[in-house]
C-alpha cells in the first residue's frame, strides 16, 4: 500500500480541494467588486455577481461539512474550527452583503494556513492584501451614499483603508455612519495583528541570520582551534623524531708502555765505550 493510500481521507480531501477553493475565492473578490466599482453595470451582470457570490459561499460551506463528515472525531473538529462554523452560520443569520465577505475571508484564511506550499510571509501579504481590497470596497460601499460621508471614490478607499490599517489616521477620511465605523474597528485591529505579524517574522529572521552567523564563526573557531592543536602535536612529533644524534663512545688510544730498564752484563756493556 503506497504512503498516499495510508493518509486520512480529510487530508486527502484537503489536499484536492485546496486549488478549486482558492481559484473560487478570487471569483468571489471579482464578484463582490464589480457591483461596487460600477454600480451602473448592467442587471444581469449585478446578478451574476450576486450568484456568484451565494456559490462560492455555498462550495466552502459544503467544503467544511464534508470535512466535519471524514474527521474522526466530529465534536473535536467543532471544537478545534470554531472560526469555521461561525462563517458558515453568520450569513444563514443575518444574510447581508458585509457577512458574506467576512465568512468568506475567514474560510478563505483557514484553508490558506492548511496549505503546505504558502510561507508565512506569503500568507501574511496575501491577507494584507485582501483586507485593504475589502475594507476599500466595503467602505466605499457603505459609506458613498451617505449624507455626511467624504468616502466618495475607489481612491479615497484606498487610501483610508491604507491609513487605518498602518494605524496612522490622517483624519482626511473616516467613516459617518454605524456600520463604516465598525468596519474602521474591524480593519484596524486586523491592522495591528498583521503588522504584529511581520515585525515578529522580520525579527525571527534577523535573530536566525545573526544565530547561523554566530554558529558558523564558532563551527570555524572550533576548526581553527583543532587544527592548531595538531600542527602543534605535529611539529613535537616532528621535533622528536628529528632531534640531534647522541655522538657514539670513541676509545682512546693506549698509552705506549714504559721500556723496562736493563740490569746486570748486559747494562755495562752497552754503556762501555767500543774500541
Amino acid at each position: 500500500m503506497s504512503v498516499k493510500k495510508q493518509r486520512p481521507p480529510k487530508v486527502r480531501w484537503e489536499e484536492r480541494t485546496q486549488t478549486p477553493l482558492l481559484v473560487l475565492a478570487v471569483a468571489f473578490g471579482v464578484a463582490y467588486a464589480v457591483p461596487i466599482v460600477a454600480p451602473g453595470a448592467e442587471a444581469w451582470v449585478l446578478r451574476l455577481c450576486h450568484v456568484v457570490e451565494w456559490a462560492v459561499w455555498g462550495a466552502f460551506a459544503a467544503d467544511y461539512l464534508v470535512r466535519l463528515c471524514l474527521a474522526p472525531s466530529r465534536w473535536a473538529f467543532v471544537r478545534s474550527h470554531p472560526l469555521d462554523l461561525l462563517a458558515v452560520l453568520l450569513p444563514l443569520v443575518q444574510p447581508l452583503r458585509l457577512l458574506r465577505v467576512v465568512s468568506t475571508l475567514l474560510l478563505v484564511g483557514r484553508r490558506a494556513r492548511m496549505a503546505p506550499q504558502i510561507t508565512l510571509t506569503t500568507y501574511v501579504a496575501g491577507a494584507v492584501v485582501g483586507l485593504m481590497m475589502f475594507g476599500s470596497l466595503a467602505v466605499l460601499h457603505v459609506e458613498r451614499d451617505a449624507p455626511n460621508g467624504n468616502i466618495k471614490t475607489l481612491g479615497d478607499a484606498v487610501w483610508w483603508s491604507f491609513t487605518t490599517m498602518t494605524t496612522v489616521g490622517y483624519g482626511d477620511h473616516a467613516p459617518t455612519t454605524g456600520l463604516g465605523r465598525v468596519l474602521a474597528v474591524g480593519l484596524m485591529l486586523s491592522g495591528i495583528a498583521l503588522l504584529g505579524v511581520v515585525t515578529a517574522n522580520i525579527a525571527a529572521w534577523f535573530i536566525s541570520r545573526f544565530e547561523r552567523d554566530d554558529a558558523v564563526e564558532r563551527r570555524q573557531t572550533e576548526l581553527l582551534e583543532t587544527l592548531t592543536r595538531e600542527v602543534r602535536e605535529l611539529r613535537a612529533e616532528v621535533a622528536r623524531l628529528s632531534g640531534p644524534v647522541p655522538p657514539r663512545a670513541v676509545p682512546e688510544p693506549a698509552a705506549p708502555e714504559p721500556a723496562a730498564p736493563e740490569t746486570g752484563a748486559g747494562a755495562g756493556a752497552s754503556s762501555a765505550p767500543r774500541v
